[in-house]
């Protein structure tokens, strides 16, 4: 039995017939041949262009967070949350002509006019002799609205009206909620229920009380011989941009700093009334030059490029069981058992303050030096953000070690108490 003879392949001959008129096209069009280099510079670059846009978006970025402008509370000029932008624009639409006033000239010649409202947000940061000037500077009719004043203002602007006190001796304080307002005022029986709290105060004879909180009034209205309108408002919450539109607040703040046809507004200096000078303090990284800056982020961003691109790929984690599981709440249990042994009660005070310090901080924006943040700013901070007394915060962080346990239990409750108020104002 005889076999056929394979067939010939016709893949050399094919393969040779195709490759003539590909060298002849490429013999023909010289821009062919040039599309391999091409894309292989492309494979080559591209790593290289992603890691330059890369860039380029950091730079955008840093430089539009960079340009971002901070206010202090309840600001007209600020949209933040504790701003007051919101309640200015309302003022406006009503035709109230509001402006702002820095100086102390300014402060006075608005006290004097007949026509306006004055507004103090901090009247804590004037001191004594200011305060005395301010007060002769009234005139008969204006109105002046101070915002969670203690007794070192009320004893200049408002001599009738005191801050009420708890059984402590420290002044009194009510956390602010929806409160009815329990008084004939017109602009508290037009607005209804508004979040009030804040400091607690008693009125003079003759004085409209509103809003009462533990039966001492939130909002007083004290009117004095001469027709002089002085409104006490114990916080400042009604009058944010976050809670102008809750319950009656935008009613009563439209009320209260809207009964005359202009308004002004106190911008103190916080630089220059005891509040700490940070625009003074200079860092070593402000004397570097900006191009420095950016050459050095760049380097930062090209180093971590290259070290993810170069880095070498670890195996899986391997898990294993540790041979004793202790809980955390063992560790702080045996701490405070020994703090209770050797009756240190200092001691135990002070590391509940420098945790709550440390907290507070980051959320007030109060720097740290030397691993702690300065006692005035972080005070004051708290101060503006709670409207409460920046002495009595100061008394809390920083005061005096308890006598007893039950003063200890108290403390760590007030603490709770101002640390939860300063997250959640």
């Amino acid at each position: 039995m005889t076999t056929a003879p394979p067939a010939p392949a016709p893949a050399e001959p094919s393969a040779t017939a195709a490759a003539a008129p590909e060298d002849a096209a490429a013999a023909a069009a010289p821009a062919t041949s040039l599309a391999v280099p091409a894309r292989r510079r492309w494979r080559r670059a591209r790593w290289y262009l992603l890691a330059a846009a890369l860039l380029v978006l950091v730079g955008l970025l840093v430089g539009g967070l960079g340009g971002a402008s901070t206010w202090p509370p309840l600001d007209p000029r600020s949209p933040d949350p504790d701003g007051a932008r919101a309640l200015v624009r309302l003022l406006e639409r009503q035709g109230v002509t509001v402006r702002t006033a820095t100086g102390e000239s300014d402060l006075a010649a608005a006290l004097s006019a007949p026509d306006t409202t004055v507004v103090l947000p901090d009247p804590y940061l004037l001191d004594r002799a200011a305060l005395d000037r301010l007060a002769a500077a009234r005139g008969p009719a204006g109105r002046l609205v101070l915002l969670a004043p203690d007794d070192a203002q009320l004893a200049v602007l408002a001599p009738d009206v005191r801050t009420a006190t708890a059984t402590d001796g420290l002044p009194d304080y009510a956390a602010e909620q929806s409160t009815e307002p329990a008084c004939d005022l017109p602009e508290a029986t037009r607005a209804g229920s508004a979040e009030l709290g804040g400091l607690l105060y008693l009125p003079a004879s003759g004085d409209t009380a509103c809003y009462p909180r533990h039966g001492r009034p939130t909002v007083v209205l004290h009117t004095d011989a001469t027709g002089r309108q002085t409104a006490v408002l114990g916080t400042d919450r009604p009058l944010t941009n976050q809670r102008l539109a809750k319950d009656g607040n935008a009613s009563l703040a439209l009320g209260l700093l809207g009964s005359r046809p202009h308004l002004v507004w106190y911008l103190p200096d916080y630089t220059s009334t005891g509040a700490p000078a940070t625009a003074d303090r200079r860092s070593l990284l402000d004397h570097v030059p900006d191009g420095w800056r950016w050459a050095g982020l760049q380097l930062a961003v090209a180093a971590a490029l290259a070290a993810a691109w170069r880095a070498r790929r670890l195996g899986p984690v391997v898990s294993e069981d540790l041979p004793v599981v202790v809980r955390a709440t063992e560790t702080t249990e045996g701490r405070a058992r020994l703090y209770r042994r050797a009756n240190a009660r200092g001691h135990a005070a002070d590391a509940l303050r420098r945790a709550v310090r440390h907290r507070l901080a980051p959320v007030l924006g109060v720097p740290a030096a030397a691993g702690e943040p300065d006692p005035a700013a972080l005070c004051a901070a708290a101060a503006g953000r709670l409207g409460r007394p920046s002495a009595d915060l100061r008394t809390l962080l920083y005061g005096g070690p308890p006598t007893d346990d039950a003063a200890l239990l108290r403390l760590s409750d007030d603490l709770d108490a101002l640390e939860r108020q300063v997250r959640q104002p």
